[in-house]
C-alpha cells in the first residue's frame, strides 16, 4: 500500500475553535516554526533519537510521554528507510569524536520476539548508514555470544560486554567508539558502564533509576511557552498540565494527603480551562510511576476518591514498575482524551512519532479494542498501524483544510519536535548533574 492509499485515523470530534486557530497558525507559518526549531537546534543538541507518544483531544494535542530509548523501529514505514539512515549519519556526525564502530545495549528481555525484531531494525539502519555495529548484551549469565532466531527467519546475535580498563568490548575484540543504549537502565546504572571514555548515549544520567517525568515536563512546559509566544496562543493548548507526589506507599496506603490534594487542585485547574473553552467533558488525571516505561504503574481517576479507594490488587499493580522497581514518586497529569480512531470499528487511537537526532522519521498509531477515549493504551493487547506519513511531517498543504492528514502530520511532528527539545534540555541538565 502506498503513503497516499495508507489509512488514516478518523478525528470523532469537529475540530472547535482553539484547535482550528492553533492548527491553522502552525500550517500558515511553518517558515516561521521550522526558523525557531533551527535556532533551537544551534543552541541545545538534539538526543541520539527519541519517541513522543500524543494525544489529539479536538481540542487540544500534547505529547503525554517522551521516551529516550525507544523501541518499535521495526513497526516505522519501511519507505522511510532512507530518511532513517540520513539521520542516523547525522546524528553520528554531532559527536565530538570520530565514530566508525558502535555497540548497541538492548534490553535483557531476551524473549520477547517483538522488541528483538525492533533491536534488528535499529541495527540495520546503523549498518546501512556505514557503521560497524555489535549487540552488546548486559545480561549477567550470557558468557559466549547467543544468536536467537526471530519470526521472518532473521536473527540477532548478542555478545556480552566486558570491560578493560575505562573502556568496554565485546567478546570478539570489538572495542566501539559509540555506545548506544537502548536500554532504559530501569534496574539502575551497570558499573560496567561508569566511567568510559568512550560516548555513551543517550547518557547514563537520562535512565530511568536517574529520570523524572516531572523533570521532563518541567522542560517542556518551558518549550511550549517559548513556542507559544510566538503566536500569542495558550500554551496549554499544547501542554498537558501536571503536578507531583513523592513519598508515596500504594501498599501500605501512605502518601494518600499527597495524592488526595495535588489530585483536587489539578482537577479544579482543568476544569477551568475546561469552562473558558466551553469543553463539557469531564476532567480526569493519569496517575503515573515517575520512572519507568512500557505503559507499567499507570491508572486514571477523575477524582481523588477513586485513588483512595483502590483494592489491594490495583494498589499491587501500582507499586511496583519495570524490573521490579518499587514506585515512592508518582507523576500526576491531566488526562488528554484522544478521539482518534481507527477503521471501521472505530477502534481508539494515538499517534506515535519517532525523531532520530532533530529528524522527525516516522511513527505508527498505537490501537486498542479493549481501551476508551480516556484510557492508557499503552498495555497488552494493543497493536501498531503505521503512520501514512507524508514526507515524514515535515511540508503541510495550505490548500488543504487544516484537519487533512499531511496537516495533521505535520502537526504531530511539531508536538514531537517540542518534546524532543525538552528532552535535549534534559539531557543539558543531567550532564551539569552527573
Amino acid at each position: 500500500m502506498s503513503k497516499s492509499e495508507s489509512p488514516v485515523p478518523h478525528l470523532t470530534t469537529s475540530l472547535s475553535g482553539p484547535l482550528m486557530h492553533l492548527e491553522e497558525q502552525f500550517i500558515n507559518h511553518q517558515a516561521k516554526i521550522e526558523s525557531w526549531f533551527r535556532e533551537q537546534w544551534r543552541i541545545t543538541q538534539a538526543p541520539f533519537y527519541s519517541s513522543v507518544d500524543i494525544r489529539n483531544a479536538g481540542y487540544k494535542i500534547a505529547p503525554v510521554d517522551t521516551n529516550l530509548f525507544p523501541a518499535g523501529f521495526n513497526n516505522l514505514n519501511p519507505e522511510f528507510e532512507s530518511l532513517c539512515i540520513q539521520a542516523i549519519q547525522q546524528a553520528v556526525e554531532r559527536i565530538d569524536k570520530p565514530v566508525d564502530r558502535i555497540i548497541l545495549i538492548p534490553e535483557n528481555h531476551t524473549r520477547n520476539k517483538f522488541y528483538l525484531t525492533n533491536v534488528a531494525v535499529l541495527a540495520s539502519l546503523i549498518s546501512k548508514a556505514g557503521f560497524e555495529i555489535k549487540l552488546g548484551s548486559l545480561m549477567n549469565d550470557l558468557t559466549e555470544p547467543v544468536s536467537i532466531p526471530l519470526d521472518q527467519g532473521e536473527e540477532v546475535t548478542l555478545y556480552p560486554v566486558m570491560r578493560n580498563d575505562n573502556q568496554i568490548y565485546v567478546s570478539d575484540g570489538f572495542y566501539p567508539d559509540l555506545i548506544l543504549l537502548n536500554n532504559d537502565l530501569s534496574a539502575g546504572r551497570p558499573d560496567i558502564l561508569e566511567n568510559l571514555t568512550q560516548t555513551i548515549t543517550p547518557p547514563l544520567s537520562l535512565g530511568w533509576s536517574n529520570r523524572m517525568k516531572s523533570d521532563h515536563f518541567k522542560n517542556y512546559q518551558e518549550v511550549a511557552n517559548e513556542f507559544s509566544s510566538i503566536f500569542d496562543l495558550d500554551p496549554w493548548l499544547i501542554t498537558p498540565l501536571y503536578r507531583s507526589c513523592g513519598e508515596i506507599d500504594f501498599m501500605k496506603r501512605e502518601g494518600n494527603s499527597c495524592l488526595e490534594s495535588n489530585v483536587n487542585a489539578l482537577l479544579s485547574a482543568v476544569q477551568q480551562k475546561y469552562q473558558e473553552y466551553n469543553i463539557e467533558q469531564r476532567p480526569y488525571v493519569v496517575v503515573k510511576a515517575e520512572s519507568g516505561t512500557y505503559g507499567m504503574s499507570v491508572m486514571t481517576a477523575h477524582s481523588a476518591e477513586e485513588l483512595l479507594e483502590l483494592n489491594r490488587k490495583e494498589r499491587t499493580r501500582m507499586s511496583t514498575t519495570k524490573e521490579g522497581q518499587k514506585v515512592t514518586r508518582v507523576l500526576i497529569q491531566e488526562g488528554v482524551f484522544t478521539n482518534e480512531t481507527w477503521g471501521p470499528d472505530k477502534t481508539v487511537a494515538e499517534p506515535v512519532v519517532y525523531s532520530i537526532d532533530k529528524n522527525v522519521v516516522g511513527g505508527f498509531y498505537r490501537v486498542h479494542s479493549k481501551k476508551g477515549v480516556n484510557e492508557n493504551l499503552n498495555s497488552p493487547g494493543m497493536r501498531f498501524e503505521p503512520l501514512a506519513f507524508d514526507d515524514c511531517c515535515i511540508s503541510p498543504d495550505i490548500d488543504q483544510s487544516p484537519d487533512s492528514h499531511v496537516n495533521r502530520f505535520y502537526i504531530y511532528g511539531v508536538i514531537a519536535r517540542l518534546a524532543t527539545l525538552a528532552a535535549a534540555r534534559e539531557i543539558v541538565e543531567g550532564s551539569v548533574e552527573s
